[in-house]
């Protein structure tokens, strides 16, 4: 079973130096029927202007996944943690009892974009961390960034979920299997993949239960990310 979330019916929030499309419900952006999926809780498409960010705020038993699109962010947090990211560089941190950070574009040109995700924890009141890293991507190919057990270099997170990402140049088919009782959600993140048959379009999602693999394809670049969850 399949159900498309067109990106046109996405929150919207714009305060200035923030551009941001919602999946799920997010501040002042509230749907009933979009609170999130399995364990899945939001997912924020981001454009920070040249000079903007998020100034220091707290965050508490959650995880969250940062994967940037284009341009660069830079991350501090009350854990002593710095860092800058650019595409294809994923940052992965478990709010657990509580941390506070920020992020920033360091451009005064360019336009930042990425992809927050939170993710419920397996358990309340964790011990925080953070960990970044770099991923070379090879197309037609599902490589996989966030697991619970850092399988594959992968980033470590606090719960039975993996995130993989997929990057199709033309012409290729990924398939990726599902186990029985998981269910799985795609974002589409640039282009117009074809995934379970369904043609979508950049900011898309699509999610599926019931199903026994994520079957992605396309005649032209595209880039998604995909979410195997309880």
């Amino acid at each position: 079973m399949t159900k498309v979330f067109p990106a046109a019916e996405r929150g919207h929030t714009q305060i200035g130096w923030l551009n941001a499309r919602h999946s799920f419900s997010f501040g002042e952006y509230f749907d009933r029927e979009r609170m999130g999926f399995g364990d899945l809780r939001v997912i924020n498409d981001d454009r920070v202007a040249p000079g903007g960010g998020f100034p220091t705020h707290p965050h508490r038993d959650m995880e969250i996944v940062t994967f940037v699109v284009s341009g660069r962010l830079a991350h501090r947090d009350s854990m002593g943690s710095e860092g800058s990211l650019g595409r294809f560089e994923v940052q992965a941190m478990t709010a657990g009892r509580g941390i506070t950070h920020s992020e920033f574009n360091p451009s005064q040109e360019e336009t930042t974009r990425l992809l927050q995700i939170w993710i419920f924890p397996r358990e309340k009141s964790l011990e925080p961390k953070y960990d970044q890293r770099s991923f070379a991507h090879a197309a037609g190919a599902a490589r996989l960034i966030a697991s619970p057990d850092g399988e594959g270099d992968s980033l470590p997170i606090e719960q039975e979920a993996r995130v993989y990402a997929v990057e199709l140049k033309g012409g290729e088919e990924v398939r990726l299997d599902l186990r029985s009782g998981r269910r799985a959600w795609v974002q589409v993140v640039e282009g117009e993949p074809t995934v379970q048959g369904e043609a979508l379009s950049e900011g898309d999602g699509i999610a599926m239960e019931d199903e026994t693999e994520v079957v992605l394809s396309g005649s032209s670049p595209s880039l998604a990310l995909v979410f195997d969850l309880r």
